[in-house]
């Protein structure tokens, strides 16, 4: 019998994602440097999962570039990265993908009516904002009630679209063109003119030192 001690490690191992995947088959051959690489592979693969409802094109692509570099082909490259992703998140890519697409199909009058404050708040936020840009804005909000209702980015734009025009009788992209005109384009023309300003004055300084110099090289005539 092990001891009561190692016990409770090996459970505090499991219980943590990370450390999980690290005691995995696919883990255990990889070196640290190989295993970091695959677990910020699998943030960007789950990041766009969660953003589009997609992970073939990016997965194909990384598995790729992964083992280019590594003594494994592409197909092993992809199977690690499949089972590293499935140890650390509890589901697979396509699971992950199939609980995203199957809420978007439980999505309610409620649900749409967020859609439209979000695309509403997007006025506010750039307002407030620092040279924030309508297009971020929009993926901010997306994100954050995406997050909410545990659905795809790219689902929640399209609520937010629809619901903004149906009640406002206007496309939210032209809205966010006018957005871009009233307050993001002046604020990153005034900091253009603020560093133009300050590159000018460094000029002036450099130049009147260089006449300085110059004129204590040749001394008074």
């Amino acid at each position: 019998m092990e001891p009561k001690n190692t016990e409770t490690k090996k459970q505090a191992t499991l219980a943590n994602p990370f450390e999980r995947a690290r005691e995995s088959f696919s883990g255990r051959l990889l070196t640290d440097p190989q295993f970091d690489e695959c677990m910020a592979i699998n943030k960007i693969i789950g990041r766009e999962i969660h953003r589009s409802g997609r992970f073939k094109d990016k997965l194909g692509d990384y598995s790729y570039a992964f083992s280019r570099s590594e003594k494994f082909d592409v197909m092993k490259a992809e199977t690690i990265l499949r089972d590293l992703f499935k140890e650390t998140t509890g589901r697979s890519m396509n699971q992950l993908r199939e609980t995203l697409m199957k809420n978007e199909e439980a999505i309610t009058d409620d649900h749409r009516q967020k859609a439209y404050e979000s695309a509403c708040n997007i006025g506010d936020q750039m307002e407030q904002g620092d040279k924030l840009a309508f297009h971020r804005a929009l993926a901010e909000q997306a994100q954050g009630l995406a997050e909410e209702l545990h659905v795809t980015d790219v689902s929640v734009k399209r609520m937010m679209a629809e619901t903004f025009e149906e009640a406002e009788n206007t496309k939210l992209h032209d809205w966010g063109k006018e957005l871009d005109e009233q307050h993001y384009r002046p604020q990153i023309e005034a900091a253009k003119q603020e560093r133009k300003a300050i590159q000018e004055k460094s000029k002036g300084k450099t130049r009147t030192r260089s006449r300085s110099r110059s004129f204590s090289r040749s001394g008074p005539q």
